[in-house]
Order: C-alpha cells, then sequence, then structure tokens
C-alpha cells in the first residue's frame, strides 16, 4: 500500500477561475469614462482651434466668410517665407519685434527671478516680524488687473508724471517716456560722445536689420513696461520660491553652519541645489510669458514709438486684426510657439543635472540582461 501510494502520480493543483467584470476588472472602461468629457472638450476648444489657425497660416484668408471653403486662395508656406527671406515690410517689421522682445526677455526674466528670490529670502527669514504682511504686499500687484497697473503707469511715465518729478528732485532731465524712440545703448553711447554709428554697423546686419538697430537696446518706452512687468510678476515667482525654501531641511543649514560654511557658502551649496526644480520653474513661465507680452504693450504703446515696442504678439493680433491679414497674423503666432518651445527645451538642456546620465549609464552596466 505505501509502495503504491509513492507511485500514484502527483496532481496539479486547479487554477481557481478567474473572476470577470468587477471594479478591477472594469478600470480601464472607467478610467476612458472619466477622462472623455475633458478629452472631448480640450479636443473641441483646444486642438480644434490650434489646427484651424494652422490651416488660415497657409491661406490668404482676408476674414471674410469661412476660411475653410473653396474660394479662399491657399498659398502654402508663402506667409513663413515672407518674415525670413523676402526684403519688405513683413520681414522688416517681424524682426524688429524680435529684436525689442529679445531684450525685453534677456532683462525681465534674469531680474524678476533675482528679485523674486531675493523677495522669497526676505519673508522666509525666521527673525522676521510680520510675515503676513510682507508676503500680501510682495503678492498684491500679481493679483491686480494688469490693464489697470498700465493705466496707472501711463500716468506715472506721463510728461508731468511722478517719476519725472522725482527726477527733476535729483536734477536730472527725465525723458518723454513714450514719446521717445532711441535705444537705451545708443543714449549710453550718446552720452561718451558716440553719436554717429561706425559705417562697418549700418552697411549690413542679418534678416533685414542693420547691426545697430540690432545693438540698439530697448528703448525709453520699453524700460517702462519692463519695470511695470518687472513689479507685477515678481508676487507669483515669490510664493513658488519661499515654497521651496520651506521644504529646504533646517538639519543640512545647521551641519553646514556647523562645518564652517559662511551664510554665502551655504546659500551657494545647500539652499540653491535644493532649489533647482522650483527654479528652472520661474525660468520656464517667465520665459514663456515674455514672450507673450501683449496686453501692457496694447494699453501702454501699441508698438509706438517708431515700433520700438512692437512684440510678436501684439504683431500677429496688429496684422490679422486691424491689417486682415489673418493668415500672416496666424504664421507669425505659430512663429512664436516654435521659439517658445525651442527656448524651453534649450533652457531645459543647460539647467539638466549633469549626473544623471552618468548615473544611467552606471546602472545599464550593473543591471544584467534578460535573455
Amino acid at each position: 500500500m505505501a509502495t503504491e501510494a509513492l507511485r500514484a502520480p502527483a496532481t496539479t493543483p486547479v487554477k481557481p477561475p478567474r473572476r470577470r467584470g468587477g471594479v478591477r476588472g472594469n478600470e480601464n472602461i472607467a478610467g476612458w469614462l472619466f477622462v472623455a468629457p475633458v478629452i472631448v472638450i480640450l479636443g473641441l476648444f483646444l486642438l480644434l482651434p490650434i489646427l484651424m489657425a494652422l490651416w488660415v497660416s497657409l491661406t490668404d484668408w482676408n476674414g471674410q466668410g469661412s476660411p475653410f471653403t473653396g474660394d479662399v486662395p491657399f498659398v502654402g508656406g508663402d506667409n513663413y517665407t515672407r518674415l525670413f527671406t523676402e526684403d519688405g515690410l513683413d520681414r522688416r517689421d517681424f524682426m524688429t519685434s524680435i529684436r525689442n522682445n529679445m531684450y525685453y526677455v534677456g532683462i525681465v526674466v534674469p531680474v524678476q527671478t533675482a528679485l523674486a528670490l531675493g523677495l522669497a529670502l526676505v519673508v522666509n527669514n525666521r527673525m522676521l516680524k510680520g510675515k503676513g504682511f510682507f508676503r500680501s504686499a510682495f503678492y498684491f500687484p500679481s493679483v491686480t488687473s494688469s490693464v489697470a497697473i498700465s493705466v496707472v503707469f501711463l500716468f506715472l511715465f506721463a510728461n508731468s508724471g511722478a517719476v519725472n518729478k522725482l527726477l527733476a528732485l535729483l536734477g536730472i532731465n527725465g525723458p518723454e517716456w513714450f514719446a521717445d524712440s532711441r535705444g537705451v545703448l545708443h543714449l549710453l553711447l550718446g552720452a561718451v560722445g558716440v553719436d554717429n554709428p561706425p559705417g562697418a554697423l549700418t552697411s549690413g546686419g542679418p534678416l533685414g536689420l542693420t547691426w545697430w538697430d540690432w545693438l540698439s537696446g530697448p528703448s525709453v518706452a520699453m524700460v517702462s513696461i519692463i519695470c511695470l512687468v518687472i513689479w507685477t510678476t515678481s508676487g507669483t515667482f515669490m510664493l513658488m520660491f519661499l515654497a521651496a525654501l520651506q521644504n529646504v531641511p533646517v538639519a543640512l543649514d545647521e551641519a553646514s553652519t556647523l562645518d564652517g560654511a559662511s551664510r554665502w557658502q551655504r546659500f551657494r551649496h545647500v539652499t540653491l541645489p535644493l532649489i533647482k526644480p522650483t527654479t528652472f520653474l520661474v525660468l520656464t513661465l517667465g520665459l514663456i510669458g515674455s514672450w507673450q507680452v501683449f496686453d501692457q504693450v496694447y494699453v501702454m504703446s501699441q508698438g509706438d514709438p517708431a515700433k520700438t515696442t512692437l512684440t510678436p504678439a501684439y504683431l500677429s493680433y496688429r496684422t490679422a486684426f486691424r491689417d486682415f491679414d489673418y493668415g500672416s497674423g496666424a504664421a507669425i503666432s505659430f512663429v512664436l510657439f516654435l521659439i517658445i518651445i525651442l527656448l524651453t527645451l534649450l533652457q531645459r538642456r543647460v539647467m539638466a543635472d549633469r549626473d544623471e546620465p552618468r548615473r544611467a549609464r552606471w546602472w545599464r552596466r550593473r543591471v544584467p540582461e534578460r535573455s
């Protein structure tokens, strides 16, 4: 009996039947049902208008009737080539707006980032009393209507406004802020006696503008818009930096203090590396917002004087809704979109952690491949 029991084949365990249906079995269907309304809304009100605008940028639509009929001339990439390769007013205006926006971004993004970080460090100081008041005071301009603040700045920077009155007390004759088209760099060169540009800078230049035009710097009118934007945007970025600073472990700061690190060394080697993701976020949002500046230009200058405050976003609006050249206006907006994407990717690459590729290669060398 024992040997027969030993020779009996082992029976394979019977797997319980798989349960079908129920909550777990319908997770995918339930998930798609929950996100379907959002997908439909984004598709109808975001993706579809973008595709429609892309089609308009390939046509010569003047705003009359529907752009999707056969009566609208199809021009292909002519609206784009006029901005870069064909000599004319279109390319000159577009390159002028790019030049203006480059100076605008080059000043606004670094200054507002540094100012926001400085305000966050002040508010985060443990010895500061009345933190709630200062936090609200610094953030208040960010929640105020940009149109209303732009109108107030028009009065401040008027010829007889408060800014020129303060400059007069210091013995400085204030400029006509929204009537002076001279660039700041040209004004500084004129102060040292360089009134006439060298011939090498006026004989030629890239993309329809002379080198002297590219090196003009922001105009006096653009400086007033820059001051407005820096004042109104630093409060929002201050809250982002403040949240990041409050997540920095206190133990690390205390340990570096015990190791003999100075305040600057603690800030540079401890605080800045830990808030690097927030810094990247602030720089990215500032870069995108700076290339999309529109409302301040629309209210304060409308591109004047002499197109020195013209920006690509405002040029797109003016070309489409004032000149009724909707194809060129849409083309400018898509070129601006590509500029923002490329600069964001470049900024991401510059600020990427240099140790990540090394760690990835180290991991690949040690993880055995599966057969």
